[in-house]
């Protein structure tokens, strides 16, 4: 199955000129959903890895199913303000301005092998910043993986030293 095409493109949102990439048409469907979680498993059955870090909010759902079926930890990294333990804040730009991510400070141990699952690769800059976090607690980052990965934005030269893998990839 063509992954691509499970997923709905909806014009000017946001706001006008963005086309997003509304993957709830893929989540819907079931087989669909299963090829995906299928997929990311096999880009990176060759390597060991000791937790799965999702971003806020829909790599939640790619990082939870697949550290499952992993056997292994789910790690959530946040808009700031919205865990509630002690965390680790990580700033990074944005268009016009900055955003923030947090991570509880006990949620890798230090030489833990973690992959970075997010939905969408866009410019970069999330996933840069889930990277620091998880390094900063000494953890060491084994790859990111993608549904989509818009091309035309050259997210992944910001990530360019990590294994980077995406599904579905958007000219």
């Amino acid at each position: 199955m063509n992954l691509s095409e499970k997923i709905r493109s909806i014009p000017d949102f946001p706001k006008k000129g963005i086309i997003f990439k509304d993957i709830t048409t893929l989540l819907g469907d079931g087989a669909a959903l299963r090829q995906a979680v299928s997929e990311m498993k096999e880009r990176f059955s060759d390597v060991e890895i000791d937790a799965v870090v999702g971003i806020e909010s829909r790599g939640f759902i790619f990082a939870g199913i697949l550290a499952h079926e992993w056997g292994v930890a789910m790690v959530p990294v946040r808009k700031s303000g919205k865990l509630p333990y002690q965390t680790i804040r990580e700033t990074y730009a944005l268009e016009y301005g900055t955003d923030s991510l947090e991570m509880h400070v006990d949620a890798v141990k230090k030489d833990q092998k973690a992959l970075v699952v997010d939905d969408l690769l866009a410019t970069g800059g999330t996933a840069a910043a889930v990277i620091r976090l998880v390094e900063r607690l000494d953890a060491r980052v084994v790859g990111c993986c993608f549904l989509i990965e818009l091309d035309f934005l050259q997210g992944r030269k910001k990530i360019e030293s990590y294994r980077v893998e995406s599904l579905v990839h958007v000219e």
